[in-house]
């Protein structure tokens, strides 16, 4: 059996740091919480599962805050995660199956975060982080923001099936600007952005739809040396977003060609030829790149980042679309049925089936 810390940040974390503690019971031997300025009842919760709470003084880092949630861990393994991550039962049950299993060989466990979540609740993005780490390894954080695990020793590592689910607070709020305003200022200090600050500036610039301001750190982040394929697939896709929302069709074209310089079609990549082609009432050529997105079979473990819409209830809604201008309406009434599969609630499909049941059926 392995002893394991669970090392945390937390700060205003009332509303979900107790959900977060229970979920992973049973499987650290110690719990370190380091509170980064909490003004309501986080350190309070903290100290119902622990009497290791610890003060950090916040100084616009979260890598600082983190490597020091490490240094206080004793066990053989470290465990991270913020407050509002969890592990659902299964997931808990695999964890403590692995805590009692685990190779004496393995450094580090990488496991699938699963990040965003539509209205179905379908998961629509997950990617791989190491989670779980050996402690004599001396692994580090660094970034700001978004932050990477390092070390300068070679490690032997284990991808898991184990999901952590990223949870909003209970009693939700809106989308934070803090990790823009730290990114910003550390600009207006004066100080570099690492090539993957570029990328993650870029994202916070996008989702707080700044999408002009985006533009220039995707292009930097893309020109950035020893990149590897995928990150730079994300990148282009998210330029992309950038120049479809501004009205730059062209330059979004652009990156849409570009990917197929780099790999083999992402499902991303074939739903903007899809739509491409759609545009221009060119059905067979759009039908051909929503089933090819329909095809990959790819995973999170496969890549960075996996953008599950591209893979299910979209192309499956545009081909719906398609083989009805083209009058095939029983594969039209097939892909509304299998879009239903992931958006039961969505009135236009029904409306969809309903006309589609009646083609099919001869009913006028």
């Amino acid at each position: 059996m392995s002893a394991i810390s669970l090392s945390m940040i937390v700060k205003n974390e009332e509303k979900s740091l107790e959900r977060c503690l229970r979920s992973v019971e049973g499987i650290p031997d110690e719990i370190i919480i380091i509170d980064t300025g909490s003004e309501d009842n986080t350190k309070a919760i903290a100290r119902n599962f622990t009497s290791q709470v610890f003060d950090f003084e916040w100084v616009d880092d979260f890598s600082a805050a983190r490597n020091y949630s490490f240094e206080r861990a004793a066990m053989d393994y470290i465990l991270w995660l913020d407050a509002d991550d969890v592990l659902l039962p299964e997931e808990r049950t695999k964890f403590l199956t692995l805590k009692n299993t685990l190779a004496p060989n393995v450094d580090a466990v990488s496991m699938i975060y699963h990040t965003a979540f539509d209205s179905e609740n379908n998961v629509t993005q997950s990617n791989r982080r190491l989670r779980l780490m050996r402690r004599s390894k001396n692994f580090t954080w660094s970034g700001i923001v978004h932050e990477d695990l390092t070390t300068d020793s070679k490690f032997h590592y284990y991808n898991s099936d184990i999901v952590v689910t990223h949870l909003k607070p209970q009693g939700g709020h809106g989308s934070s600007k803090r990790n823009l305003l730290l990114y910003k200022r550390h600009i207006e200090d004066g100080r570099a952005l690492r090539p993957a600050d570029l990328f993650h500036y870029a994202q916070e610039l996008r989702m707080h739809e700044e999408f002009d301001e985006a533009i220039p750190y995707y292009l930097q982040f893309l020109q950035t040396s020893q990149i590897n394929v995928d990150a730079v697939l994300l990148a282009l896709h998210e330029l992309a977003k950038c120049y479809h929302l501004t009205g730059n069709f062209e330059k979004e074209w652009e990156c849409t060609l570009k990917s197929l310089e780099l790999d083999v079609p992402r499902p991303e990549f074939s739903c903007r030829f899809g739509e491409r082609f759609l545009q221009q009432n060119q059905f067979r050529q759009a039908i051909f790149w929503y089933e090819l997105a329909l095809r990959d079979q790819s995973d999170v473990s496969d890549r960075a980042i996996e953008n599950y819409p591209f893979k299910t209830w979209l192309p499956h809604k545009q081909l719906g679309l398609c083989y009805y201008r083209i009058n095939n309406y029983e594969r039209s009434l097939h892909h509304n049925k299998s879009a239903r599969q992931y958006l039961p609630h969505d009135q236009g499909i029904e409306t969809n089936i309903r006309l589609l049941e009646g083609l099919v059926n001869g009913v006028k």
